[in-house]
């Protein structure tokens, strides 16, 4: 089971030095990958809040090991041929370091889809992310992209240069357990992110449902779990989760984090 820091990048982690430093203690201090929240606005007292790309290009250029990505972006708030671009040249910067999570997002914590007249229906988002995962396959390929869909068109583009990672980006996608469409998702994919579990047992039943969704599909397959800093990864472990976010609260100081991460992970 490995283990990242899962830092929120608000108030004084917005400040793209603190994050990247941090990234540095991180592979310093033993730990596997540093995953970055993605959000624009988000509510009291939250009032500074980073770039996730700028800040992940920052730090795959102090780090050499440990795996970097926004945990998670909603594909829907974004152009895919935007995320294709910069998803092929952030793994070229990390050398096939990057992750991608991806999600419906939600309005639920700052009303950042309502306050930027973005699409607010459920439904018509999971439209949109499918449609952009559809995209970024295509894009990563490195062949001509010939899509034509109901929310996007790509006629005849090449995106090149190609991601390191082959046949693309590894993509996790998040969800809530209860909901089937996000596991659905997600066994069609690289790993799964489910979001607010509370015990192991609950990770248990996601994970047998994800078995059978994907059958006999030999690929390697991630499932993460965000879990309060300190507490014992074994049980998720056994529960079937093979990384494991150490939580790390909106607005929380830089030093208090700082320290979380330089006494490294739980084993």
């Amino acid at each position: 089971m490995r283990s990242a820091v899962f830092l929120p990048l608000f108030n004084e982690l917005a400040d793209p030095r603190v994050a990247v430093r941090l990234a540095a203690d991180a592979e310093e201090a033993g730990w596997d990958g540093v995953f970055v929240w993605d959000h624009v606005i988000w509510r009291a007292p939250v009032e500074e809040v980073a770039d996730p790309w700028v800040t992940l290009a920052a730090m795959a250029t102090v780090t050499s090991r440990i795996r970097l990505g926004p945990m998670v972006t909603p594909l829907a708030r974004r152009r895919p041929v935007k995320v294709a671009r910069e998803t092929a040249t952030l793994d070229q910067l990390s050398g096939g370091r990057l992750t991608l999570g991806v999600g419906l997002g939600s309005d639920r914590f700052g009303n950042e889809w309502a306050k930027t007249a973005e699409e607010l229906d459920d439904r018509k988002r999971a439209g949109m992310l499918d449609e952009s995962l559809d995209v970024l396959r295509a894009a990563w390929s490195g062949e001509v992209v010939h899509h034509h869909g109901r929310h996007y068109t790509v006629d005849g583009v090449r995106f090149l240069p190609r991601p390191v990672q082959r046949p693309g980006v590894p993509v996790w996608a998040a969800g809530f357990p209860g909901n089937r469409a996000p596991l659905r998702r997600a066994a069609r994919l690289d790993g799964f992110f489910p979001v607010n579990l509370t015990r192991p047992d609950q990770l248990a039943q996601v994970s047998a449902a994800l078995r059978e969704l994907r059958g006999d599909n030999p690929a390697p397959f991630d499932i993460a779990v965000e879990i309060p800093a300190g507490a014992d990864p074994g049980p998720w472990a056994a529960a079937g989760a093979t990384w494991w976010l150490a939580e790390i609260e909106p607005g929380t100081p830089a030093d208090a984090v700082r320290g979380l991460v330089r006494d490294g992970p739980a084993r």
